[in-house]
């Protein structure tokens, strides 16, 4: 009973590793290339590169492993240095589309 109890838990936390280290893939390939730089926060290729690895071995190796270990590292290095970096840029960093009349400043809005 004890060793099925800690089976389910460890199955959650590697679930939890997996939702955590996608969600940090997701948001730093929908980040700009230039609001890396901008932020001086390595390359947009760099940290997807780093966050795909720590991914793909969340989803091959056991938790108990050192290689989900040092993936959930760099994971945590992006959301806790990196996207509060990205996100306080204007815009956020986000890849957006604009329309024919903003500037670099932002929507043109006719002097109003």
């Amino acid at each position: 009973m004890l060793m099925q109890g800690f089976a389910n838990f460890m199955w959650l936390l590697s679930m939890a590793l997996i939702v955590f280290s996608g969600f940090a893939l997701i948001d730093a390939a929908i980040r700009r290339e230039d609001a890396y730089r901008a932020a001086d926060k390595k390359t947009k290729p760099f940290w997807l590169i780093i966050l795909g690895i720590a991914f793909v071995v969340n989803l091959i190796f056991n938790i108990l492993s050192f290689l989900p270990i040092i993936g959930l590292i760099a994971t945590i290095v992006y959301m806790v240095d990196v996207r509060p970096a990205l996100r306080g840029l204007p815009g956020g960093g986000r890849s957006r589309r604009g329309s024919s009349s903003d500037g670099p400043y932002g929507p043109y809005n006719g002097g109003r």
